[in-house]
């Protein structure tokens, strides 16, 4: 049965013709981002920026696809075969919705607390200081890189001179946990696990990276499309993360942004800041549909 909360924030049904659509218009769209990737990674092809948002953020590309209309939108159907693949669907009296009644209370606290995270950071004053410098710190000296199939674009002495020669200014733990031994002393900044939501800027380029991983971990109470539109401010950062990096990604259609000379540094702070600005409305919306979230959960 929908609750009398439930009455109230499901403003409105979508008639049936309305929502599939929207869900035929979403699967195409991740179709034509991702057909041609899958296809090569059957092939057992690499690809450094496509390989990261599935790999290390594990949220399958079927997924992706997977259509969900969020909480507070209800929908209409003739058929329940119709209906979007969504375990936690209630229907009632012809009309079906993403139950907030079915949000685990156990999932309740690490809500609270994306929230936090997610609010002292749109609140954070940006910074554009430094340079993409966390992917050239991860190989610092180390012999045995990362990537290690993956040529790089200085020797390692060269490489290791530049990174002395540079002030490490990360501000995003979850990237600053790969630096190097020998790198992770000369970061500005104390960073930990504990103190995460105390230390991310939204000028940070993993941080609204990571704006995608934040939205998919609320699936199927955040919409589709509203993963979907992070998913892409991923890519682009991720893509921009790449050619700032110590790796030669030129066979992958990467060109670098070289960041060890002015005009690149320059270069790379021009797309950090476009990425900060595209994350802006994507990061608001995250929070509005988190907080409507936990309000019908805690109701």
């Amino acid at each position: 049965m929908l609750t009398e909360t439930q009455d109230i924030e499901i403003k409105k049904s979508i008639p049936e013709a309305k929502w599939m659509a929207e869900k035929a218009a979403h699967e195409k769209k991740v179709d034509e981002l991702l057909n041609s990737y899958l296809e090569a990674r059957s092939r057992q092809e690499k690809n450094p920026v496509m390989d990261f948002l599935f790999e290390y953020y594990a949220f399958r590309p079927s997924n992706l696809r997977r259509w969900s209309p969020g909480v507070g939108a209800g929908l209409e159907y003739t058929e329940t075969e119709q209906l979007p693949e969504i375990s936690e669907l209630s229907l009632e009296d012809g009309v079906a919705y993403v139950d907030p009644n079915l949000f685990p209370e156990k999932r309740i606290s690490s809500l609270r607390w994306m929230i936090t995270m997610l609010e002292n950071t749109r609140q954070s004053r940006p910074s554009f200081g430094c340079f993409g410098m966390h992917e050239w710190a991860m190989v610092y000296r180390s012999e045995n890189p990362r990537h290690s199939q993956v040529p790089m674009r200085m020797e390692p002495d060269e490489l290791a001179e530049f990174v002395g020669s540079r002030p490490l200014l990360c501000t995003h733990f979850d990237a600053f946990r790969f630096f190097t031994d020998p790198a992770k002393p000369m970061n500005k900044f104390e960073l930990s696990r504990e103190k995460f939501h105390e230390t991310e800027q939204p000028g940070c380029i993993h941080s609204n990276m990571d704006l995608y991983k934040w939205a998919f971990k609320m699936y199927p109470w955040i919409p589709s499309s509203l993963i979907l539109e992070a998913f892409e401010l991923a890519m682009d950062a991720r893509y921009i993360d790449m050619q700032a990096s110590p790796y030669d990604l030129r066979d992958q259609g990467l060109e670098p942004i070289k960041i060890e000379t002015d005009s690149g540094r320059k270069e790379y702070k021009q797309k950090q800041e476009m990425i900060f600005k595209k994350g802006v409305p994507i990061r608001s919306k995250i929070l509005d549909a988190m907080n409507r979230l936990l309000m019908m959960a805690e109701s």
